[in-house]
C-alpha cells in the first residue's frame, strides 16, 4: 500500500468518472488521499459550481478516479524476440491506480476553506516565495468559495495496475529498457527508470518484481 500511496501523492491529479443517469462525465481534478488505519480513507477535492458534474451524478452509482502515471509506446523491433522468431507485436506499456465508491459533494463554507488550504500548502511546500490562502483579501477568497463544490470519495476499492513488460524475457526487457532511453518523449524516460528499478528488484528476489501485468505490482 506505501507505494499505492507515493504513486497517487505524486500524481496529484484524478480524473473524476461518475454517471449522470445517461452518460458517465468525467472531470480532471487535484485531490488528495486521506488514508486512515480503518480502511482505504477518502479522497477530497474540489470542482467548479458550474461544472454541472456534481449536480447531475447519480449518488447511487460510485464514482471512479483514476490517477494516470506514465506510459510510452512499445515497438516490438526492440526485442531481442523479434529477431529470434518474429512472434511478437506492439504494445503499451503504463501505470495506473483506479479508486471507486460513493461520492458526496459539499458546500460547507468551513469544509471548502480547510480543503482548499490543504491542496494549496501541498503544492506550494518548499517554494521559496510560497502562497497562502490568508495572502489574498479575505472577501476575495469568500467569493472564490462560493465558486466551488466540494467532492468528497470514500474509497471502497483500489486497483493499481502497471504494464511493464513483465510477460516478456529478460532479454527483451532489457532490449526495451535500452530504447526508451533513446526516446525524446518524458513518458519513455519515465518507464525506462520504473523498469529498471523493477529489474534491481528482481535481481535481489523481490516478488514484487514478478507480478503480471494488471496486477497490483505499484
Amino acid at each position: 500500500m506505501a507505494n499505492i500511496a507515493a504513486f497517487v501523492d505524486q500524481a496529484g491529479t484524478a480524473d473524476l468518472v461518475t454517471f449522470d443517469g445517461t452518460q458517465l462525465i468525467s472531470t480532471l481534478l487535484p485531490v488528495i488521499w486521506e488514508r486512515n488505519e480503518a480502511g482505504n480513507g477518502r479522497l477530497i477535492g474540489h470542482i467548479a459550481l458550474t461544472n454541472p458534474q456534481w449536480r447531475d451524478t447519480v449518488r447511487d452509482v460510485p464514482a471512479l478516479a483514476i490517477f494516470h502515471g506514465p506510459q510510452a509506446y512499445i515497438s516490438p523491433s526492440w526485442y531481442q524476440s523479434t529477431k529470434e522468431h518474429g512472434r511478437t507485436v506492439p504494445t503499451w506499456n503504463y501505470r495506473a491506480v483506479h479508486m471507486s465508491g460513493p461520492v458526496t459533494f459539499h458546500r460547507d463554507d468551513r469544509w471548502l476553506r480547510t480543503v482548499v488550504t490543504r491542496l494549496t500548502e501541498r503544492h506550494e511546500a518548499g517554494r521559496p516565495e510560497r502562497w497562502r490562502v490568508e495572502d489574498a483579501p479575505a472577501k476575495f477568497i469568500a467569493g472564490q468559495l462560493r465558486a466551488i463544490v466540494g467532492v468528497e470519495m470514500a474509497v471502497q476499492q483500489i486497483d493499481a495496475k502497471d504494464k511493464l513488460s513483465q510477460n516478456r524475457t529478460a532479454q527483451d526487457r532489457a532490449g526495451v529498457i535500452a530504447a526508451l532511453r533513446t526516446e525524446p518523449a518524458a513518458g519513455a524516460q519515465a518507464i525506462a527508470d520504473v523498469m529498471e528499478s523493477r529489474e534491481s528488484a528482481r535481481a535481489f528476489g523481490s516478488g514484487l518484481a514478478d507480478r503480471l501485468p494488471g496486477r497490483l505490482a505499484l
